[in-house]
């Protein structure tokens, strides 16, 4: 009757409780707990390895280059980062609100690093994401209108809870690249966030973009609903790397 419990587990493939329900036959401390306590620790390590699956399946989608965390972010570094902001949108509540995140600065500063912070951080409350170049992303659209599967792109992008816009502004829209920047920021807008992050002032995106009728309409549906962490100083890249070279060498 056990092995039969078992095998009827595996075959429901709810192979972790089946594992946890084998060990509780061979671990005798087990018999002075409760059966509902029993139970309850086959439902949890069940549920704890499904969710561990699930997390796993959200991290890869998001593409993340770096193992960021929040914990791990550089507050001591000069480049005006505000802890308190940092802190309070790692709650996620801009996510379930809708909000957007627009992330400024040099080349080197940990712009992307901050993004994946936040991006983890939203994978492990159970939210989804895309990180993406924006030469990435208007390439992925365009091949999509050549297949035929540019409607089905598009609701991807709008299921998705987070989409990330990298190297935001490193050449001006053609017409074909603007609708499409539209397309994707309208069907999100109010749904889903956006994080840009962009090495130009947001004063600077109007030239991006191109034409004034769809800048105003595309930024209008970002900016104003965005938190924004403007950065400045020396590249964190170029620091580390002197500091490196100024160690004593190792006995």
């Amino acid at each position: 009757m056990k092995n039969q419990t078992i095998e009827k587990l595996y075959d429901m493939r709810l192979n972790t409780m089946a594992a946890a329900f084998a060990e509780q036959l061979k671990d005798s401390s087990m018999d002075e707990l409760a059966f509902d306590e029993r139970v309850a620790i086959m439902v949890d390590r069940e549920w704890t390895a499904r969710e561990n699956r699930k997390l796993t399946i959200r991290l890869k989608q998001a593409k993340l280059k770096h193992h960021a965390t929040i914990e791990d972010m550089d507050f001591r570094h000069p480049r005006g980062l505000d802890k308190s902001l940092i802190l309070t949108l790692a709650n996620c509540h801009w996510i379930r609100n809708h909000q957007n995140v627009i992330l400024t600065g040099p080349t080197g500063i940990g712009k992307s690093y901050i993004a994946e912070a936040l991006v983890n951080k939203a994978c492990c409350e159970g939210f989804t994401a895309i990180c993406n170049k924006s030469t990435k992303l208007f390439r992925e659209l365009e091949v999509a209108r050549g297949d035929g599967s540019y409607s089905r792109y598009l609701s991807k992008m709008v299921k998705t809870n987070i989409l990330v816009i990298e190297d935001w502004g490193f050449e001006t829209l053609n017409d074909t690249q603007r609708v499409d920047l539209f397309e994707v920021i309208e069907d999100r807008h109010g749904i889903q966030s956006t994080i840009m992050i962009s090495q130009y002032p947001v004063t600077d995106w109007h030239n991006f973009v191109g034409e004034p009728t769809i800048a105003d309409a595309i930024l209008d549906r970002i900016v104003h609903n965005a938190h924004k962490i403007s950065l400045q100083g020396e590249s964190m890249r170029k620091t580390r790397a002197a500091l490196t070279q100024s160690e004593p060498p190792k006995p």
